[in-house]
């Protein structure tokens, strides 16, 4: 019948012998090469509909892999030691690694690259929120029954007692977006169509620190004025350092004079021992002015430094860093934790993170009434954005306030009569 024939580009639909229907046509690949691809369908429209969607997405651009049966998992280990590791910090590359290895290639390596899609992906990240990670992750069952210590024995999923213990929601939200720079860089790259991971919606992560309270602040600073690291304690809840910051700070970064030091890299803790890397994005590298209290405890601390110096002799490393051991070298991050929790315990006070002295600073200085734009600067983050998404808790107790602060201005406490001789009207602008 004139008419009826396709033409060229458009594929071809045609009954098979179980009476199922199938349709073939040409898509482009990622190399540039055209590539066969069959659909399947229940009824001649069926079949006719998925191969057109095909068709069109391939007309649109989105190509196909032209390695059909390479993984998600060589993928990113390609990825990983190929595109990732040449521009991503030591720590960050650890960390990637670190959650490629333990979920994503356990729970999705062996599926197909190009045919993982928006539900694959969905439906692990679901089943990561909820599963035990000593089940999951073996973790009890490599626990030695035959050890001395308690501590060490299998004690939950091993002996039928499950701990129920699961990985946080800003771990699972960590996974979905390292999986997403990976399919992104694949799209980029023309190994794949589009990135899946990018279309998942997970909840909101509700915010894991307790900053201290302002008493329980002057509390911690009183306890560790006599602490032998009591300046980096001070510094780190005073002007919200990171720790990497304030351990890789030395002394030609700090003017104690005008009061002010430069923060220009970071101290990491990795493999291969204390590295010295670049701030964590190029708004971290900035100045802060210091406030006097801290002046006083880093002079004490020079002081000090100097004291373990004739101490050490021959011994000392001139590592030029204003917080070292006692022979001078890097400060091991674990010494920082014991002397945080000593300090928290003799000032009888709770225990937070250290991480969280920085989000004490800047919950206190919102609540002083300080700007957004300044507490942004000092913290050294990229975008405002992510200073009000951080403290967006602070912000809503400070609007409550403000509100409550309006309501009692407006709140009328004598008889209306006795003031409406007296009221004014506001002085107001002249509008141009």
């Amino acid at each position: 019948m004139a008419g009826s024939r396709k033409a060229n580009g458009e594929g071809t639909v045609f009954q098979r012998l179980d009476g199922r229907w199938q349709g073939a046509g040409y898509v482009y690949t990622s190399d540039g090469s055209r590539k066969r691809v069959y659909v399947y369908g229940d009824t001649r429209k069926e079949a006719n509909d998925k191969l057109a969607d095909k068709l069109s997405a391939s007309n649109r651009g989105v190509v196909v892999a032209a390695d059909p049966n390479l993984t998600v998992g060589d993928y990113l280990n390609h990825w990983l030691h190929t595109i990732a590791k040449p521009r991503i910090r030591t720590t960050t590359f650890a960390t990637y690694e670190g959650l490629v290895r333990r979920f994503l290639i356990p729970g999705l390596g062996a599926r197909r690259l190009g045919t993982l899609t928006v539900r694959d992906v969905r439906t692990y990240l679901d089943e990561v929120s909820n599963a035990c990670q000593c089940c999951a992750q073996g973790i009890d069952a490599k626990r030695d029954p035959t050890n001395r210590h308690k501590q060490s024995r299998p004690r939950c999923c091993a002996i039928g007692n499950c701990c129920n213990k699961t990985v946080r929601p800003a771990t699972v939200r960590y996974i979905r977006g390292v999986l997403s720079a990976a399919l992104a860089d694949g799209v980029r790259e023309d190994i794949l169509g589009r990135n899946v991971a990018s279309a998942v919606r997970l909840s909101s992560p509700k915010s894991d620190f307790q900053p201290f309270t302002a008493k329980e602040a002057s509390k911690y600073l009183m306890t560790a004025a006599s602490n032998r690291y009591g300046a980096l304690f001070e510094l780190a809840l005073r002007t919200g350092m990171r720790q990497g910051e304030i351990l890789g700070l030395k002394w030609t970064d700090i003017d104690l004079r005008r009061g002010h030091l430069y923060i220009q890299r970071t101290l990491a803790r990795t493999k291969g021992g204390p590295t010295f890397q670049p701030v964590k994005t190029y708004r971290s590298a900035r100045r802060i002015l210091v406030p006097t209290s801290c002046l006083t405890s880093l002079k004490r601390q020079q002081w000090r430094q100097g004291v373990d110096q004739r101490e050490a002799g021959e011994h000392w490393q001139d590592t030029g860093l204003v917080f070292t051991n006692p022979h001078g070298g890097p400060l091991d991050p674990r010494v920082v934790f014991t002397n945080h929790r000593a300090i928290c315990d003799m000032a009888d006070i709770r225990y937070i993170r250290f991480h969280d002295l920085r989000h004490t600073c800047a919950s206190l200085l919102l609540e002083q009434g300080v700007e957004l734009v300044t507490i942004k600067e000092l913290l050294g983050h990229a975008q405002i954005s992510t200073t009000a998404d951080i403290y967006s808790h602070v912000r809503v107790r400070l609007q409550r306030g403000a509100i409550e602060a309006m309501n009692a201005a407006l709140t009328d406490h004598g008889d209306p009569d006795d003031h409406d001789d007296e009221d004014e009207p506001p002085l107001t602008a002249a509008l141009r």
